[in-house]
């Protein structure tokens, strides 16, 4: 009976000592899985462009728009997609006529890759004020047109402004939801655009003129006239590439992926980082 208790006791000591040694086996392994995934970086975002990012410069201001918003939906989103590195100029004033101090310097554009114009002010006409902002494009700087871009110095008699943009507009009708047809999808910048995207309540603006150096992408119908009109468009102005939209009136058009993502292929394509 007694030998039975010693070997009860010795058999219950040895299974004991075989889970602890499991477990010292298994926290161990557990730890250095730890250590291990701690060492681990998590893959960064593949972008599309140049690994030094493409410096931007957004000019905005004027009338009519809640352009912090906008300019804040812009930046974020095509980052998202690009490798930017962003300057936001509000200037100007909110009145429909105004003037941006940094147009003053012959050589204000030097310093960006790409600038985005998303300014409103459709009576400032003079000009050799005009041409301190055509010049730096024509010799070379890309640019993205957006909306009230079209009517910024509408009132002028020069047409400077509307060769560098790619149409002349003057006038825009309702608000309404519009749909967009792509008429250029192979071009790079429409690539992976939807087929059937309907805008939030925008402005469709009327375009006059398309000039020569221009493509149109994509066009809106009038729900008055019936009449298709470019809405979005590439051109070529000297030197430089351009991008254009004549959408972008509501916040709502900024919240919104499809209009974001062509925006951004504006930039990549425009700045030579687009196939």
């Amino acid at each position: 009976m007694q030998d039975f208790d010693q070997r009860k006791i010795a058999t219950s000591f040895l299974v004991a000592l075989a889970c602890a040694l499991s477990f010292f086996a298994t926290d161990l392994s557990a730890g250095e899985k730890g250590k291990n995934k701690k060492k681990r970086k998590k893959p960064a975002v593949p972008k599309v462009g140049p690994a030094t990012p493409i410096r931007a410069l957004v000019v905005t201001g004027g009338c009519c728009h809640n352009y912090f918003f906008q300019s804040k939906m812009l930046t974020e989103g095509i980052s998202r997609k690009a490798n930017m590195k962003w300057t936001v100029l509000h200037d100007g004033g909110r009145g429909t006529k105004g003037e941006i101090k940094l147009y003053d310097d012959p050589n204000w554009a030097k310093n960006y890759d790409v600038v985005i114009h998303n300014e409103c002010f459709a009576n400032t006409i003079d000009p050799e004020y005009i041409r301190k902002v055509t010049k730096a494009h024509h010799d070379g700087t890309p640019a993205l047109v957006i909306h009230c871009a079209m009517h910024t110095y509408r009132g002028a008699t020069i047409d400077d402004w509307r060769k560098f943009l790619g149409v002349t507009s003057f006038r825009h009708e309702h608000k309404s939801e519009y749909p967009v047809k792509v008429t250029a999808p192979d071009h790079p910048v429409m690539k992976g655009f939807p087929k059937d995207w309907v805008t939030p309540s925008d402005e469709l603006y009327v375009i006059d003129k398309v000039w020569p150096n221009a493509k149109p992408l994509a066009t809106s119908v009038s729900e008055r006239t019936k009449k298709a009109h470019p809405v979005f468009w590439v051109n070529q102005f000297g030197k430089a590439r351009v991008f254009g939209t004549t959408y972008g009136h509501s916040d709502a058009t900024f919240e919104e992926t499809p209009f974001i993502n062509v925006l951004a292929n504006g930039v990549l394509w425009v700045t030579g980082h687009l196939k």
